[in-house]
């Protein structure tokens, strides 16, 4: 898979309806997320953000692509996602593992939201 399918694959992952991303997630899937119980897999980790509103425009920053195998894609990213008033800024990891030609899964997903580190007072 190419770098540009790679960001067109994890966008659709964000803006995507429950279905499109219940065929993309493998049921073998972790995930840790922000929310309780923190640390979800299988059909528990699909069904958490399946459940979920999708975002309606999302875009990535400082965003690395990792080839550690054949058939294995690591990516790191800052996404910023907005849907109505609502805005989540989050660092993330996904792993994709090929299942067959252009065939791919989520295996790993993890998001740990942004924190702002407050301004240094040079003043001192």
């Amino acid at each position: 898979m190419d770098d540009d399918r790679v960001w067109s694959f994890e966008k659709s992952l964000w803006t995507g309806d429950a279905d499109h991303y219940r065929e993309l997630v493998d049921d073998e899937c972790l995930m840790a997320l922000p929310q309780p119980p923190y640390v979800f897999g299988g059909a528990q980790a699909i069904e958490a953000v399946a459940d979920t509103p999708r975002w309606s425009d999302v875009a990535f920053e400082d965003g690395r692509i990792a080839r550690p195998q054949e058939g294995l894609i690591v990516i790191a990213y800052t996404v910023k996602a907005t849907r109505g008033d609502e805005t989540y800024e989050a660092h993330c990891t996904s792993t994709y593992r090929r299942l067959s030609h252009e065939e791919w899964r989520v295996v790993q997903h993890q998001q740990t939201p942004r924190i702002l580190a407050p301004a240094v007072d040079d003043a001192h």
